[in-house]
């Protein structure tokens, strides 16, 4: 018999094929076969029933400790982009003093100081990452074309911490996506933590997503 997938033969999309996160979050959903399910425990003896009841309560606890560990690791995420935030602050305005900065950079800087940097939701991390993005994007490659700036000690500094803090990111989202990776597993799992999820409402989550702008810049040539 032959190879259902032949690497050798084909077929091959030779342009390739690009991925990207589904912004979209699904309810979970049992039928009646999981309420005749559970009757029939409870048809069996009050045993089984007992016991299938305080499975289900172990799920609800374990979706609840599953949700505030989201939360713990959604906040190491805002964390590390508040510090960023800082940074660019920081250095924008080490350069203001020695160059003439570009308007859409100090307007990036303006915005953050005046509060549109507020970290909270999925939506709002993401477009603050997007951003930082951006404006560091533009920023430093002005220090570039000043070798006497890139001698700055508070500047080299400054950038040192930045990379840091991109690879510190990075990092965070991997856990977090770990986690959303499990909770949207679990919430499938039937019968117990799918009954749960089901009746408490839950939908699956959405995890980190790189902007288009991101994705762009990642397959631009760097040297």
């Amino acid at each position: 018999m032959a190879n259902e997938l032949d690497e050798m033969a084909g077929p091959v999309n030779v342009e390739g094929r690009d991925v990207a996160v589904i912004e979209r979050q699904l309810p979970v959903r049992v039928g009646v076969g999981s309420a005749l399910f559970e009757v029939l425990l409870w048809c069996l003896g009050i045993v089984p029933g007992v016991i299938f009841l305080f499975m289900k309560i172990a799920a609800r606890n374990y979706f609840l400790r599953l949700q505030q560990k989201l939360q713990a690791e959604a906040s190491e995420i805002d964390n590390y982009l508040e510090q960023r935030v800082q940074i660019l602050q920081n250095v924008a305005g080490l350069l203001s003093k020695a160059i003439d900065l570009d308007k859409d950079v100090m307007k990036a800087v303006a915005a953050f100081r005046g509060g549109a940097a507020a970290i909270g939701t999925d939506a709002a991390r993401n477009a603050v990452s997007r951003d930082l993005d951006a404006a560091f994007g533009r920023l430093f490659p002005q220090v570039e074309a000043y070798p006497e700036l890139r001698a700055h000690s508070a500047i080299a500094d400054a950038m040192q911490q930045n990379r840091y803090l991109q690879q510190e990111i990075t990092a965070a989202r991997t856990l977090y996506n770990d986690t959303v990776a499990q909770w949207n597993a679990d919430v499938y799992r039937w019968p117990t933590k799918m009954i749960v999820a089901a009746r408490a409402g839950y939908t699956t989550r959405i995890p980190f997503a790189a902007s288009a702008e991101t994705k762009a810049r990642a397959r631009s040539a760097f040297f």
